[in-house]
């Protein structure tokens, strides 16, 4: 389908996201628990984040901490809609879950990912009503690429300029 329309607005908000994604890997609670933004697309569309097992995110039975499996989902689908609708949207995390389906013991990886014609039905949710609160799920594999874990988020987002719903 097609991609959001480019404004002034949105495209110096998108320079400052690919800013964004070069600096948050010095983030001090991402840097303690071993998280790295590895890749992300030109579009902000996708992210790619790993996180290596380490004596700062092993737990007491020597795998990965589940707080750190938790923590490096936190914000990227929320950082995926923020960039690609704009600052005239309001977006937040509104819940989390998480299962663990089998211990981590090494590298770890997820990627987030929200295609283009899925962000403009959000948008166009958002446009017609008070609110709209999307739901996003992401694995989290190993290098053999074996689930992990599996994190669902809900999202809310609305217009700025409408009322709190």
């Amino acid at each position: 389908m097609s991609k959001p329309a480019a404004t002034p607005s949105l495209k110096r908000h998108a320079k400052r996201a690919r800013t964004m994604f070069k600096l948050i890997n010095y983030y001090p609670p991402l840097i303690g628990a071993g998280i790295r933004v590895v890749d992300h697309n030109e579009e902000s569309t996708r992210i790619v984040v790993e996180m290596k097992l380490t004596w700062w995110n092993k737990n007491v039975v020597g795998t990965q901490f589940g707080g750190s499996l938790y923590m490096m989902t936190d914000p990227f689908f929320m950082a995926i809609l923020m960039i690609n609708l704009g600052p005239d949207y309001i977006v937040w995390d509104k819940s989390a879950a998480i299962r663990f389906l089998k211990p981590g013991r090494g590298r770890v990886r997820a990627v987030f990912e929200i295609a283009p014609d899925e962000i403009a039905q959000i948008k166009a949710a958002a446009d017609d009503g008070p609110k709209v609160e999307p739901v996003f799920t992401v694995d989290i594999t190993d290098d053999a690429g074996q689930v992990i874990a599996q994190v669902t988020k809900e999202l809310y987002v609305r217009r700025k300029d409408r009322s709190r719903a």
